[in-house]
């Protein structure tokens, strides 16, 4: 039996699977002691978007959180954040974001340049195991929810952590409405 369950979803301890998270996430789950203390599932790598991943396994909204890798610019140095939302919301980047950066103007970083970055594949990127010195805004409706739903670094699994956990992350600083609401919903 897995450590959590939620929807179709039964998960066992990441330290229990390691096949099923990149390496250096599964090394910041270490480094931080969480490794038995969040689960990961493996899913099918073709729903991994956050929408599929719902639909597919009987998840509510409130249950996903997105990650997406926000950059701007200042005085010639770029400045790079990760953002943490719950998946009914859209990170509030042009504003709350580009503030807390110092940028003149942020956005989010292009797919290609995340993937290398992060070392994660795309539609798995998740807020454990970025680089060093990242600041990571996590939207305060997260680390209140009971369990909540990410990407392990790999789209053929999906890790589950309880929002509690989230400021044990290196680097996390809990951010009031991060997120703004949308309505359609889809991959940021």
């Amino acid at each position: 039996m897995g450590i959590f369950t939620l929807g179709k979803l039964n998960t066992v301890p990441a330290a229990d699977a390691p096949e099923l998270v990149a390496p250096h996430v599964l090394a910041a789950l270490k480094s931080v002691g969480l490794e038995r203390e969040v689960g990961v599932v493996e899913i099918d790598p073709d729903l991994s978007d956050t929408a599929a991943t719902e639909a597919e396994y009987d998840l509510t909204p409130e249950t996903l959180a997105n990650c997406v890798i926000v950059t701007g610019k200042r005085e010639g140095k770029e400045r790079i954040a990760a953002c943490v939302v719950p998946s009914t919301t859209r990170a509030d980047i042009n504003n709350l974001v580009k503030k807390r950066l110092d940028v003149r103007k942020a956005s989010f970083m292009p797919r290609e340049q995340a993937v290398e970055t992060t070392g994660m594949e795309f539609g798995a990127i998740t807020p454990v195991g970025l680089p060093n010195g990242w600041p990571i805004y996590v939207d305060a409706r997260i680390a209140t929810t009971p369990l909540l739903i990410v990407g392990s670094g790999i789209r053929k699994s999906k890790l589950l952590i309880p929002g509690a956990l989230f400021d044990k992350l290196p680097g996390v600083e809990i951010v009031e409405d991060l997120g703004r609401e949308i309505e359609s919903r889809g991959e940021q």
